[in-house]
């Protein structure tokens, strides 16, 4: 296939970045799209070019680094993968793929389609997690009955990789489907009751202290989340706040 690419360009956090185009040839349906834009980066070096930076690591869709906002779709026109997932034969000889990163006021550009996305990391900081004492007196966890229902769904939550695309589809910019997820995998299960008031709260303070917008509902964020985090979490999360606000 051969591709024209329109690709965001910014120096750093600070300068005004555009849109650049580029042509890539002899593109493989078999490749993926980071191989893609692995060949374009191979042609910019030789060329003399400064490469295209983005974020990936595993390429397996596990790690959630990959980010990359597609024609207008995080992780592009694929459903239930990652960047890293999404294979070339998507699209068609001759097309024009336009690839920005993801676009949220808490996730400024640190360089072209690279954005910072530690916000995510301060909400997980600031409860999600469980204090255990490790002093050798933990308690065995197959003692404490979980039902299936209960376990499945904490599962289910579990499986967020914190990838952002939720945040980059939502008109609001909101992380309320990522920090829904993260308070409902623990909320699910007795290991993290004990915290689970101050959890909620802390989480939630801290998303809005990050400037993530609230959720109206669109649905947007679970159609985009690669791993299908259901909507039910942002309630969930909504009536544990509202539990824990009035203990």
């Amino acid at each position: 296939m051969n591709l024209t690419l329109k690709i965001w360009r910014q120096k750093d956090s600070n300068a005004k970045g555009q849109m650049v185009d580029y042509k890539v040839t002899d593109i493989s349906e078999h490749m993926s799209f980071l191989e893609m834009m692995d060949v374009l980066n191979e042609q910019l070096v030789n060329s003399g070019e400064e490469p295209v930076a983005f974020d990936h690591d595993c390429r397996e869709g596990i790690c959630g680094m990959c980010s990359l906002y597609i024609n207008g779709e995080a992780h592009g026109p694929d459903r239930g993968i990652t960047t890293c997932q999404l294979h070339m034969r998507m699209f068609n000889d001759g097309d024009t793929i336009t690839i920005e990163p993801w676009r949220a006021a808490a996730f400024p550009v640190i360089k072209d389609l690279i954005v910072d996305r530690m916000s995510f990391e301060r909400i997980q900081q600031a409860g999600g997690y469980i204090s255990v004492n490790t002093s050798g007196n933990t308690q065995d966890a197959n003692s404490l009955p979980i039902s299936k229902h209960a376990a499945d769904e904490a599962m289910d939550a579990a499986t967020c990789i914190g990838c952002g695309a939720c945040v980059a589809t939502c008109k609001n910019s909101s992380a309320m489907l990522f920090v829904g997820a993260k308070v409902s995998q623990y909320a699910l299960l007795p290991q993290g009751q004990v915290e689970a008031a101050d959890r909620v709260k802390n989480m939630v303070a801290q998303m809005d202290l990050e400037g993530f917008g609230n959720c109206t509902n669109t649905g947007a964020c679970e159609i985009e989340c690669p791993k299908g985090i259901s909507l039910e979490n942002i309630a969930r999360m909504n009536r544990e706040l509202m539990k824990a606000n009035l203990l």
